[in-house]
């Protein structure tokens, strides 16, 4: 790890999720480092001004501003897409670098963009606060992340937006063993109302 002041220290991987791309690792310092803190990306909203820091083309420390754009973006990722979208120039070497609210809190982490030209044309993508936090907290605890399996296929449903149909159950799933079946609609998870087959599988995970 390289600091700003030209420090280098040995880290070590203590754990990553492949699924979220997020990796936690550790270094020992004969001093105490600098920290910043976590925002809350669920207050987040399309309008807000954020500051994106990272080392684009090698250039350490650069700083961009911007706005959220969009939210829950989903780029076939993976399941757990629910994406930031910023207008702040975000370029090769960014990824992994911190997304900041107005009140110098970590609210995403800068991962990718949409580029013809492989440069910044103001589409960039941060995974929200809400979904690095607990990875992060259980990587720190375990080294690695435990999810929950429902053992369905899901669709959204036809004839209600934001509702969820049970399409296939899996033999020997615990969807099975709680009675699911093919054609039930899922309205809720533990109380808490589900809008679409992603959010249910990220309520499940």
């Amino acid at each position: 790890i390289a600091l700003a002041d030209g420090t280098e220290l040995t880290a070590r991987v203590i754990g990553s999720d492949e699924s979220t791309d997020v990796a936690v690792i550790q270094v020992t310092s004969p001093h105490p480092l600098p920290a910043v803190g976590w925002g809350d990306s669920r207050v987040v909203e399309v309008g807000d001004w954020i500051l994106a820091a990272g080392n684009p083309f090698g250039l350490g420390g650069s700083v961009t501003a911007g706005i959220v754009s969009a939210m829950g973006r989903d780029l076939g990722a993976g399941p757990f897409d629910n994406f930031l979208q910023l207008d702040a120039p975000i370029n090769p070497g960014n990824s992994g670098g911190p997304t900041f609210n107005m009140d110098g809190q970590v609210v995403g982490m800068t991962t990718a963009i949409v580029s013809p030209s492989g440069g910044s044309v103001g589409i960039g993508f941060a995974i929200p606060s809400e979904i690095i936090r607990p990875v992060v907290a259980e990587l720190r605890a375990k080294g690695h992340v435990d999810r929950g399996w429902l053992g369905v296929a899901l669709r959204d449903s036809d004839d209600t937006p934001g509702r969820t149909v049970i399409a296939a159950v899996e033999a020997n799933s615990p969807a099975l063993r709680a009675g699911l079946r093919p054609g039930d609609e899922v309205v809720g998870v533990n109380g808490d109302a589900i809008d679409g087959s992603r959010a249910l599988i990220r309520a499940v995970a």
